[in-house]
């Protein structure tokens, strides 16, 4: 198990809740965070001023956490499992005071108004509102774009009919439109009704736009405090969030799963929604058994979790179907909305729950990571063996002339560089990449095959179809294709080309597939390149050599070899160059230099 500090090191800076454990596993202290790793560091960074805070983190053996998306949610989840849990430390809410949401009643001609303990019978509920002041600047907005009744009558058809209401001041002062004596039709009562709904579900640029006409309007006829009221409100509804991820009260009684696979281990978190509130959070590790997948693991979860946590929810939310049959138990897999929200809130604690357990496992054990690495690119290239070994290949010349290639390797997935190949192009005539990289593809491998080496698990090729085609070619002619995976990856869109595939495949662009692939290809090329401009280097000092009477290109390779430049050459002394190609040659290039010289 992980030391607390790791923990802490390992926490993500993203808004989310913390649990503090003592050393029997017992929740000691809920607490909210905008920054989680920010804020459970800082128990353990600074002198604490309070007795209280010191006690707990003497306390503090070991901590739990769940990730949301906003600081709001944060502040609402710790509100509810401070409720549930009733921590040792923490400030009991002992007026069990709620947040309040905005009703739309069901009936017809309904009302909108705030409440904080909804009632069940088929009200739409929006919220809950952790600041007040924005919820009150909401309600005020919706009154003025679209007044709707507050009274409590009873308006059928038939009431409405027989005329037995009159208007009242909330008509007189324009906050109703009268629908009690047929001033308001139902139909026009409904769509603003439809246009409440719109706007709590987070569609305020209505709103905004109309803020702003009667700020300007304010300022206009100098009426300075009403345009900074009119501002203020502005402001709220910045910070505004009208629906929260993890409370929606017509969400009961719900358990939602998610689960993630990697290295043979799968790794399942667990939310209980409660009377539309999260009231319970885990994450779980299984090791998985020969052959066994993910579908075959989360139906264990799910009986697990709900055991422990003696849930019996009526609805299970999951990312697939589980194919397990529960009495009286519905399995929905969303695809939009608010359940979909409470999935993908799961899943990302799934994946943060992993990332901490893998890099726990990776430190004890670095094959861990090699092993997991090579997984994931076996999977995400679709190759049926893991590519344990890479072969990449790119070809370099310079308009056309001194053609060359170059070949890295890579030994579970990190950079062999004693294995680094070049290729100077020897048949080639012109800049063809596809001829020249039939002739690498060729020398390479046919050495290879004639020294019984072994041949790698992948080749990559730096180039789109034309390239790929090509090394098809010279893998079915050697008679391997069917013994290497080979594929190209186009530089402009990172597209990774297959054989007998005219459409490319995209990899994730935060993979470490991919990011291990574009290191590749860039080795290459950097090897490549620097081995041509060596190479043209070479070329321009020896023809210099080469235009000296006499000097032949053994005389001119053998200088270079031992002074490394044509400026050292003619640097060198008489006896110096004695040394390197005796006393009539050294003489011949002695005399040159220093005729050049004069």
């Amino acid at each position: 198990m992980a030391s607390l500090d790791q923990k802490i090191k390992n926490l993500p800076h993203q808004p989310g809740i913390y649990k503090y454990k003592n050393a029997k596993g017992e929740i000691i202290y809920v607490g909210k965070a905008k920054d989680l790793r920010k804020r459970v560091a800082s128990y353990f960074v600074k002198k604490k001023d309070s007795g209280k805070t010191r006690i707990l983190v003497s306390k503090i053996a070991d901590l739990d956490f769940t990730v949301v998306d906003t600081e709001m949610d944060a502040l609402l989840l710790e509100n509810n499992l401070i409720k549930e849990y009733q921590p040792k430390y923490n400030i009991m809410l002992k007026d069990d005071k709620s947040f309040p949401l905005i009703r739309i009643t069901k009936e017809r001609f309904p009302k909108v108004f705030a409440m904080r303990n909804p009632v069940r019978d088929g009200s739409e509920y929006f919220g809950p509102y952790t600041n007040v002041r924005v919820m009150n600047t909401v309600l005020e907005l919706i009154k003025k774009l679209y007044p709707t009744r507050n009274c409590n009558y009873n308006l059928s058809e038939e009431n409405i009919a027989a005329g037995k209401f009159k208007a009242c001041l909330e008509y007189q002062i324009g906050n109703c439109k009268a629908p009690c004596v047929g001033l308001e039709t139902e139909e026009d009562y409904m769509e603003s009704i439809a246009s409440i709904r719109n706007l709590l579900k987070g569609n305020l640029q209505e709103v905004r736009d109309e803020l702003q006409i009667q700020m300007e309007r304010c300022a206009e006829d100098l009426r300075f405090e009403e345009a900074e009221e009119f501002k203020q409100k502005m402001d709220y509804l910045e910070k505004f969030r009208s629906r929260s991820t993890v409370v929606n009260p017509k969400i009961n009684n719900v358990d939602v799963f998610s689960i993630s696979v990697e290295s043979g281990r799968a790794f399942v978190n667990f939310l209980k929604v409660a009377n539309g509130m999260i009231i319970q959070t885990q994450s779980a590790e299984y090791k998985l058994q020969m052959d066994e997948e993910k579908q075959d693991v989360l139906p264990t979860a799910i009986i697990d979790f709900r055991t422990k946590y003696n849930s019996f929810g009526d609805e299970v939310i999951v990312p697939f179907n589980p194919k397990l049959k529960l009495d009286k138990v519905k399995f929905t897999v969303p695809k939009l909305g608010d359940k979909k929200k409470l999935l993908d809130l799961s899943m990302k604690n799934t994946l943060y729950y992993k990332r901490e357990k893998m890099g726990q496992y990776e430190k004890i054990d670095p094959d861990v990571r090699v092993n997991r690495l090579l997984e994931k690119m076996k999977a995400d290239l679709k190759l049926k063996e893991l590519p344990r070994r890479i072969e990449c290949f790119d070809n370099s010349n310079f308009q056309g002339t001194s053609p060359v290639a170059a070949c890295v390797v890579f030994d579970n997935g990190r950079p062999n560089k004693k294995e680094y190949r070049h290729f100077n192009i020897k048949t080639v005539v012109g800049p063809d990449d596809f001829a020249s990289m039939r002739e690498v593809l060729t020398r390479r491998y046919s050495r290879l095959l004639r020294e019984e080496k072994e041949l790698p698990n992948l080749i990559v090729l730096d180039g789109g179809k034309g390239q790929l085609s090509s090394g098809v070619q010279v893998l079915k002619e050697l008679e391997i294709y069917d013994k290497v995976a080979i594929v190209g990856i186009a530089k402009r869109l990172e597209e990774i080309f297959y054989p007998d595939d005219p459409v490319p495949h995209y990899i994730d662009k935060k993979s470490e597939t991919l990011k291990v692939i574009q290191r590749m290809r860039d080795e290459a090329h950097r090897f490549g390149i620097t081995h041509h401009r060596n190479r043209r280097r070479k070329a321009s000092l020896s023809s210099e050599l080469l235009s000296i009477d006499g000097v032949g290109e053994k005389i001119a390779t053998e200088l270079l070899s031992k002074f490394r430049s044509v400026k050292k050459i003619r640097e060198a002394s008489l006896y110096e160059l004695e040394q390197v190609v005796g006393k009539a040659k050294s003489k011949i290039v002695y005399d040159h230099f220093r005729e050049a010289a004069k």
